[in-house]
């Protein structure tokens, strides 16, 4: 027995502990966004384009100053040279048309070459391309800015849903009070043999009652699913359950203002019509560094050469290099000239091609945009009306249920009546928070497509 008792203990310890060691931590809908965007793949994903684009001006912009720049060495062991003619100089061995090579000695051979070309002018050439690598970064980044918008409305989405399942749990709390005080009176009138008490009443409130336990069963899962989404997006441990900050589901602060606002604020500020600027700039910077390869560009040339071998002398005539023992170094001017006209022609076809698909592509944005914002637009104006009429009706729900329950409680009632207005009034609580989820998530959806921060739903 005293063993039984000690195991219990234990466990009521341990249970107790595991309650005391779960951390509850409130978020707010800042905050939630910002973790969410740190650990989203796709944004991350694309930051990872901008810094490649960014690498890209860098590598545009090293062709101004020796853009190319080589070096090599070569190493070996090789044999000296010997020379039979008397009194010659070993300055002088080339004179010698019977020079050997001396098998018995041996030395280490190494020579060193370096050689840099230096841009002097080029038509533009280089600074179109720097230019055209500027434009491409933005373009990067404004790409990166409409991805980060798009998860930024997820997030919202997903804050809200949290709270959707907070609120229809807790309407469900509330309305099993009333299922168990109606099944109650129930029970009290069939003991009493109420002859208001119909079968058929019974039938109904049974059914009732089933389909009440299944929408407790579906939302319970649908709250542990999406605190599992929450986990995983927060990245937390396993002993920190993560809640939003706010407790009620309201509709976001805001004031529906008239469409060209939206439209207007569109072209503005959605990010991808100015990356689609950026790469139309982009396009006609290429397309002059691409017209510039027609001329020839003027360059800077430097060779250096060095070559060291202890057993083979250095010639001292200016016209005879020993290459294993000599030094050299060159300046001077180049022209570059490519002469496949034709392969350049190709080149500014081609650039042409892309400058106008890059601005019919502009074309195109613009409808998608002026369609969505359209829709958007509707959307939140439709949402918004419904979640208002809706709260109206459920007002009305309200007075219908307290007037059934009063007849009810004095003995005038009926239960037929009663459960209309009790499964009404249920439905319409529920309607009215997912009225309320999705007016929140049409505006957030509004704001994105009117390029507007849906950080900014949370600042109102």
């Amino acid at each position: 027995m005293q063993r039984i008792l000690y195991i219990s203990f234990l466990l009521l310890t341990f249970l107790i502990t595991s309650a005391q060691g779960q951390d509850t931590l409130k978020v707010n809908l800042q905050e939630f966004i910002d973790r969410g965007l740190e650990r989203s793949g796709q944004v991350s994903y694309e930051r990872h384009s901008v810094s490649m684009s960014e690498n890209r001006v860098q590598q545009a912009r090293n062709q101004r100053i020796l853009p190319r720049v080589q070096f090599n060495s070569q190493h070996g062991v090789v044999p000296g040279v010997k020379s039979e003619v008397e009194g010659l100089s070993e300055g002088e061995f080339y004179l010698d048309p019977n020079l050997e090579n001396d098998w018995e000695d041996w030395a280490i051979f190494t020579r060193a070459e370096i050689s840099a070309v230096q841009p002097i002018y080029s038509w533009g050439a280089i600074d179109n391309a720097i230019a055209a690598a500027e434009a491409g970064a933005r373009a990067a980044e404004f790409q990166f800015s409409a991805v980060n918008a798009e998860a930024e409305v997820q997030l919202f989405e997903l804050y809200y849903s949290y709270l959707l399942a907070f609120e229809v749990n807790r309407i469900l709390a509330d309305a099993e009070e009333q299922v168990d005080r109606v099944e109650s009176q129930i029970e009290q009138m069939r003991e009493d043999g109420d002859p208001d008490l119909k079968e058929a009443d019974v039938f109904r409130f049974e059914i009732f009652k089933t389909e009440f336990e299944t929408q407790k069963s579906e939302v319970k899962e649908s709250l542990a699913s999406i605190t599992r989404i929450w986990n995983y997006v927060m990245g937390g441990r396993e002993d920190v359950i993560y809640e939003p900050e706010e407790s009620f589901l309201d509709p976001v602060a805001f004031d529906l203002k008239p469409y060209d606002f939206y439209q207007q604020t569109a072209v503005e500020n959605r990010p991808e019509l100015k990356g689609v600027d950026a790469g139309i700039e982009a396009r006609a910077k290429g397309k002059e560094a691409v017209k510039a390869q027609q001329f020839p560009a003027l360059f800077l040339g430097i060779s250096g050469s060095y070559a060291n071998t202890p057993n083979r002398p250095r010639q001292t005539n200016p016209f005879i290099i020993n290459n294993t023992n000599y030094s050299s170094a060159a300046v001077g001017f180049g022209i570059r000239q490519n002469l496949n006209f034709k392969s350049i022609k190709n080149q500014m076809d081609r650039a042409d091609i892309e400058y106008n698909r890059v601005r019919d592509l502009k074309d195109a944005l613009m409808d998608g945009i002026y369609l969505e914002l359209n829709e958007t637009y509707r959307q939140a104006s439709v949402a918004e009306v419904r979640a208002n009429q809706t709260d109206e009706a459920l007002s009305t729900a309200r007075n219908w249920v307290r007037h059934e329950q009063l007849n009810y409680d004095i003995g005038f009632g009926d239960v037929e009546e009663l459960l209309n207005a009790m499964q009404k009034e249920l439905e319409l609580r529920v309607e009215l928070k997912q009225n309320v989820f999705d007016l929140n998530k049409k505006v957030a959806e509004l704001y994105r497509a009117s390029g507007i921060t849906v950080k900014q739903l949370s600042i109102n």
